[in-house]
């Protein structure tokens, strides 16, 4: 069997469409998708316009939460993709898991909760850059019902491609993000995460023998027509981190 992995397309249409067109040419037998879908200055409407016809397994990330609270508090982010959404796509995003099982694998975002921590990376206090957990602590993050006799767990959030082989022969991967290489935070302690290339991210994973293995994907795409519609939505830290993968 051979999936490919999605999460974080921060409403990237340009990227969406590379990455797509990257496993279509590849060739898999299904996609899943791992959240934080739409939430951006880019074109978010028009990125659940593509997706929502492929139906694929999709769960929420902690932008879906996020863009669907109090209109009066949200994040720009997130205001830009509420306002931009559709009726019927802002129903579809109410009613996306937090956590999905096919079969041995488990969709995740930044959960098990709470969704705004990283599950592979340290974030270290008070501030800095992610660094990467060991197979341990990652273990015990991901203990849950849901992920009992998992073989891959798949999360996303961190925007940081990873791939981790657990004690117990489980493969935890991170495929990195679709649509937005670098951001900088203050959940849950201040910090930022930048890949260093404005390519758009996902993960091949594939079960032989019994066994999950994985391959990271780097895609190249038209990032500077990402960046020029970020930075005429008011936006020149978005501008920055698409087209250099690093926050200014």
């Amino acid at each position: 069997m051979r999936l490919a992995a999605l999460s974080d397309i921060h409403g990237n249409l340009a990227a969406l469409d590379a990455v797509l067109d990257d496993i279509t040419r590849r060739g898999c037998d299904g996609i899943v998708n791992l959240g934080d879908i739409a939430s951006g200055p880019l074109w978010p409407r028009e990125t659940l316009e593509r997706l929502l016809p492929l139906g694929l397994p999709t769960i929420a990330g902690n932008h879906e939460r996020q863009l669907l609270g109090d209109a009066a508090t949200l994040a720009p982010s997130d205001a830009h993709a509420r306002h931009a959404l559709t009726a019927a796509q802002l129903d579809w995003i109410r009613r996306l898991p937090g956590l999905l099982r096919l079969d041995d694998v488990l969709l995740c975002h930044g959960t098990p909760p709470p969704d705004v921590y990283p599950r592979l990376e340290h974030t270290p206090p008070p501030a800095g850059t992610v660094h990467p957990a060991g197979a341990p602590p990652v273990a015990a993050r991901l203990r849950h019902p849901m992920a009992d006799g998992a073989g891959l767990v798949l999360c996303g959030h961190s925007h940081t491609p990873r791939r981790l082989r657990l004690a117990d022969g489980r493969l935890a991967c991170n495929p990195g993000s679709v649509g937005l290489p670098a951001f900088a935070t203050g959940r849950p302690v201040p910090h930022r995460v930048g890949t260093g290339t404005p390519h758009a991210r996902y993960a091949l994973l594939e079960r032989r023998a019994g066994r999950w293995h994985g391959e990271l994907v780097a895609v190249p795409y038209a990032h500077a027509d990402a960046a020029a519609q970020a930075a005429d939505r008011g936006r020149p830290d978005w501008a920055h981190a698409l087209r250099h993968g690093l926050m200014p």
